[in-house]
């Protein structure tokens, strides 16, 4: 028995010692392979990856929702916008190639970075800001603490301050929960290789969006297990984002627009078809309520089966910053007039 104990001990011992130089080699291959677009600013002790393209004013900020692959969620609307003015996009702290930030994450501190981000790299306002899902909450926040520099925004199939309440009136609070205990695990095992190969079993080349890049979508899946701990942070930190984001519901004059998908909820062992079409009324009353936000709000359906439109209908997100670029430019010109 004391032999067979040593001899497992040594497999596991040697399996560890296998995965963790499987990982060590994944992560310095990754970082060959996948440069970061754009450039690495310091922030101060830590350095975000920001990507900016044309020249021209305003400059159109694109801040990505909750996901793993930061800012190549906008590789399909960054460069056509780029043709007509300045456009930046950016990964937040801990994703992809940006360095992870100290402590726990808040949308405030998310707006702060940004902030920071965009100060020292050189960008100057008036910013237009597109945010997609949980993009959308973190770009009132950045409105709400930095406003003076925000000419207009764009939602993107944006998420709601409220969402959460108004779904839990819908959805009875008896259903069993969703089990979360599968990504911090994930997480906490990234450094034995686990975490790389799950990833790569469980990615394949149908699930490349239309108008994604399969190089983007290669990286994505190389760097989620470096970026996985923050895409908990945030997940985790999400009731307390919608809170603060909740705070700022008048943008004022600010031109706002809009952009919400047709997609419909669909039956499942959770939902049933009226909790579905409840959340899709619930949903369609909020974007409703973001375009009212402004007296200068206003908003456009997208054909669009899925959450992502920036992929499914770029289109249609170039068309609504357009939109909000050339409103902004009016406001200037308007002030510059004013002040002569």
């Amino acid at each position: 028995m004391q032999r067979l104990g040593r001899g497992l001990g040594a497999v596991v011992v040697a399996t560890l010692f296998i995965g963790v130089a499987y990982e060590q080699t994944g992560r310095y291959q990754t970082v060959r392979r996948y440069p970061p677009p754009g450039r690495m600013v310091d922030i101060g002790s830590r350095r975000l990856q920001l990507d900016c393209r044309g020249a021209g004013s305003p400059t159109v900020v694109f801040e990505s929702g909750l996901v793993s692959e930061g800012s190549l969620s906008w590789t399909a609307v960054q460069t056509p916008i780029a043709a007509v003015t300045r456009a930046c996009s950016y990964s937040r702290a801990g994703i992809m190639w940006s360095d992870p930030r100290p402590g726990p994450f808040s949308g405030k501190q998310a707006a702060e970075d940004l902030h920071a981000l965009l100060s020292r790299a050189g960008e100057k306002g008036p910013f237009v800001l597109v945010g997609h899902s949980l993009g959308g909450p973190y770009n009132m926040i950045f409105t709400k603490y930095f406003g003076a520099g925000v000419a207009g925004l764009v939602f993107v199939e944006s998420a709601h301050p409220d969402q959460d309440k108004r779904a839990a009136v819908i959805v009875p609070a008896n259903l069993p929960p969703e089990p979360h205990w599968q990504l911090p695990l994930l997480s906490a095992l990234s450094w034995t290789g686990a975490t790389r190969i799950y990833a790569h079993q469980t990615s394949s080349p149908s699930d490349l969006m239309p108008h994604q890049l399969a190089s983007d979508f290669d990286a994505d899946v190389d760097y989620f297990p470096t970026s996985l701990r923050a895409f908990i942070q945030e997940t985790d930190a999400m009731p307390d984002t919608f809170a603060e984001a909740g705070t700022l519901r008048d943008p004022g004059a600010r031109p706002v627009y809009v952009l919400a998908a047709t997609r419909k909820m669909h039956p499942s062992h959770l939902l049933t078809a009226e909790m579905g079409k409840q959340l899709d009324q619930a949903r369609e009353d909020m974007d409703h309520e973001m375009a009212s936000w402004s007296s200068r709000g206003q908003l456009e359906w997208v054909d669009s089966p899925e959450h992502y439109v920036q992929f499914y209908h770029p289109e249609a997100v170039v068309n609504a910053v357009k939109s909000v670029v050339e409103s902004a430019r009016a406001e200037q010109a308007a002030q510059t007039h004013n002040g002569h």
